[in-house]
C-alpha cells in the first residue's frame, strides 16, 4: 500500500491493514467458491462467470493492499482509488454474493437474520441511490478537496481509513446502483440511471479540478498530478460506463419479463376473420 507524503518522499509498504484486507479479500474468494461448489453438489446451479468475477474483484483488493502499484505518488493513489472505490466494487456486486448466501444457507436463525438486515430500514436508505451517491462522491470532494487528504497520509492508522471508506462507499453504491440482490424497496431504473448519471458527473467534475490544482496542503508534480486526475477521469468513465450497461440489461430482462407475462390478445379484425363468414 502506498502513501504519498506531501514532501513527495512516498513511504511504500504493506502495513497491518494492509495485511488485514488482502487476508479479507482472499478469504471471501475462498468462501464464495466454496458455496458455490455446495449448490453444484445439491444439484443447483451457478454461472461460472459469477465465480470468476467475484474472484477477480477479491484479487484487485489484494493487489491493492500489498503491492507497489507503478508510478509516481499521485498516480498510483489513484490507481488505487479506482480499483478499490469502482473497479472492484462492480465485480464484487456483479456476483451477487447476498444471494448466493441466501441460496446456500438452510432455513433458520441465521438466514431469518440476514434477511431482517438486509429489509431493515436502515439497509433501505443506505442502498438509496441519492444517498449512497452522496456518501460516495461526498467523501471524494471532502478527501480531495480540502486538507483531509494532507493530513492522512502521514498516519497509517487514518490512512487505512481512508481506503475502507473508499471501499465500502464504492460496494455501497454499486449496490444501490444495479440492486441485483434482493433489497427491500427496488428502486426503479430512472432513479438509478439518473444518480448514475449525476454522480458520474461530480467523478469528472471533480478530476478536472484535480487536473488544474493538487488537493491543499500537497505538492505533487504537474505531471503526477495530471495523470492522477487522467486515471480518474477517464478509468471512472469506463466503470460508470459499465455500470450503465448492467442497468440497460436489467431494463431489457425487466422489460422482456412484462412482455412474458402479458395475455396476447388480437384485434377485432383479426378475431373476425378467423371467425369465418
Amino acid at each position: 500500500m502506498i502513501i504519498a507524503h506531501t514532501d513527495q518522499t512516498p513511504a511504500v509498504g504493506p502495513d497491518l491493514f494492509a495485511y488485514g484486507l488482502a487476508s479479507a479479500g482472499i478469504a471471501a474468494a475462498i468462501a464464495y467458491w466454496w458455496a458455490a461448489g455446495r449448490l453444484l453438489r445439491r444439484g443447483d446451479t451457478w454461472p461460472r462467470w459469477r465465480k470468476i468475477s467475484f474472484t477477480a474483484g477479491s484479487a484487485g483488493v489484494a493487489w491493492v493492499a500489498l503491492s507497489a502499484l507503478p508510478g509516481e505518488p499521485f498516480a498510483a493513489h489513484m490507481l488505487e482509488h479506482l480499483i478499490l472505490g469502482m473497479a472492484a466494487p462492480l465485480l464484487l456486486i456483479l456476483a451477487r454474493p447476498f444471494t448466493l448466501v441466501l441460496r446456500v444457507l438452510p432455513p433458520g436463525t441465521a438466514r431469518r437474520s440476514l434477511l431482517d438486515l438486509t429489509h431493515s430500514r436502515l439497509a433501505a436508505w443506505l442502498v438509496f441511490p441519492p444517498v449512497a451517491a452522496l456518501l460516495d462522491l461526498g467523501g471524494l470532494w471532502l478527501l480531495y478537496r480540502t486538507e483531509l487528504f494532507a493530513a492522512v497520509q502521514h498516519h497509517l492508522f487514518w490512512h487505512a481509513v481512508m481506503h475502507a471508506h473508499v471501499l465500502a462507499a464504492g460496494l455501497l453504491f454499486t449496490f444501490s446502483v444495479c440492486q441485483l440482490d434482493p433489497v427491500r424497496h427496488r428502486r426503479n431504473l430512472p432513479l438509478r440511471g439518473a444518480t448514475l448519471l449525476a454522480a458520474g458527473a461530480a467523478h469528472a467534475v471533480l478530476a478536472r479540478t484535480l487536473y488544474a490544482t493538487p488537493p491543499p496542503g500537497t505538492a505533487f508534480t504537474t505531471a503526477d498530478l495530471q495523470t492522477g486526475a487522467q486515471i480518474m477521469y477517464y478509468g471512472g468513465d469506463m466503470v460508470e460506463a459499465a455500470l450503465a450497461a448492467v442497468l440497460a440489461a436489467s431494463w431489457y430482462q425487466a422489460a422482456a419479463r412484462t412482455r412474458h407475462r402479458r395475455p396476447r390478445t388480437h384485434s377485432p379484425r383479426t378475431a373476425s376473420t378467423r371467425a369465418g363468414p
